[in-house]
């Protein structure tokens, strides 16, 4: 986008002068790309036109079944581990591939074969190493792949079963994983690719930890108790629960907003998002979104949060001005994953 796609036009009877700030500008580049969201159910990645909140299209899959998302530091390149047709520790498909698909052609042009079933799910590019992370949880592991040549060079293992999800330090030397039915948090070391250590968070049996998120300073780690109403958070420096957060309802996704501030937290079974202030951890607002809310993404703007609503085929836009939902997406069946490209959108391109 160029300043000379603008004009100034003078007429007799008045002037018209269009001022372009910076601020606007920036607003501009980061609402003019893309939205992706993996819809279980369908089978399909959803693209998304944040500017109109319209879906300007669907690539099917054509596997069972894609589950978490993520794209390269430019926004041209997604990549879409195929999980499996089950829940975390039950019965069924083990997933093998991951599709990597270029984002403006809305094309499948390559898949990275794990070699036997290792139930691939969240996909996260490190840009410090400039280096692709996807948890295979049957192999208790965090593989590591070269985006450049695709080629699988080595594993993290996390020393522990269903290691479903993980979220990486901004400082880029940590990862850390939730261990579902395990109740635990696995520390790895991204430079010695060790496990550093196995945080206990409840009781095996009685707790299961789900989604994990960490705060903007990377002191704290978050993640929901999946049977109880309750948050976790994890000292990462001392490395041990540090306390629970009652909840009006049982928590999943969460991510921190731009300012650190608060702490966006779907409550699934309560169709409903807690906005928790992290200087004392306790719930200042609700806000009612679609049913069965999964997962956050703050823009990069920081200006809005998407919420994916699995049962809803919705995904709700949430101004973190005002705190309201600013609009509703038509997604896919069992909307989950979401990333944010900075590739333009179909609708902004033309193409289809």
């Amino acid at each position: 986008m160029k300043f000379s796609h603008f004009t100034v036009r003078v007429h007799s009877s008045s002037l018209a002068i269009a001022i372009l700030s910076a601020a606007s500008f920036s607003a501009f580049a980061q609402t003019s790309g893309t939205l992706l969201v993996a819809n279980q159910t369908d089978r399909t990645l959803s693209f998304i036109d944040p500017v109109t909140a319209q879906q300007t299209f669907a690539l099917r899959e054509d596997r069972i079944t894609g589950h978490e998302v993520t794209t390269s530091p430019d926004g041209r390149t997604a990549y879409l581990p195929i999980y499996g047709d089950a829940g975390v520790g039950r019965p069924g498909t083990d997933g093998h591939e991951m599709l990597v698909i270029d984002v403006p052609t809305h094309k499948i042009t390559a898949t990275v074969d794990f070699g036997h079933g290792v139930r691939p799910h969240l996909p996260v590019y490190d840009t410090r190493r400039n280096l692709l992370y996807v948890s295979t949880e049957l192999d208790e592991a965090i593989t590591v792949i070269d985006p450049k040549t695709l080629k699988i060079l080595y594993k993290i293992p996390t020393g522990a079963a269903q290691s479903h999800m993980f979220a990486l330090s901004h400082d880029g030397r940590f990862a850390y994983t939730t261990n579902v039915g395990p109740a635990s948090v696995s520390v790895l070391d991204l430079d010695t690719h060790k496990t550093l250590a196995i945080i206990p968070v409840g009781e095996p049996g009685t707790t299961r930890v789900q989604r994990i998120s960490l705060s903007n300073d990377d002191k704290l780690l978050f993640t929901s108790d999946w049977n109880n109403p309750r948050l976790a958070v994890i000292d990462t420096t001392t490395r041990k629960l540090k306390t629970w957060i009652p909840l009006p309802g049982t928590g999943y996704g969460s991510a921190s907003t731009q300012d650190g501030r608060y702490l966006i937290l779907c409550l699934s079974k309560s169709a409903k998002i807690a906005v928790i202030d992290l200087s004392n951890f306790s719930i200042v607002r609700t806000i009612d979104v679609p049913s069965q809310p999964q997962e956050v993404l703050i823009r990069p703007d920081g200006l809005v949060a998407y919420v994916s609503c699995n049962k809803d085929h919705k995904v709700a836009a949430i101004d973190l001005k005002t705190w309201k939902v600013q609009s509703l997406i038509d997604a896919g069946n069992d909307a989950d994953g979401l990333a944010w490209s900075n590739a333009p959108s179909a609708a902004a391109t033309g193409t289809h």
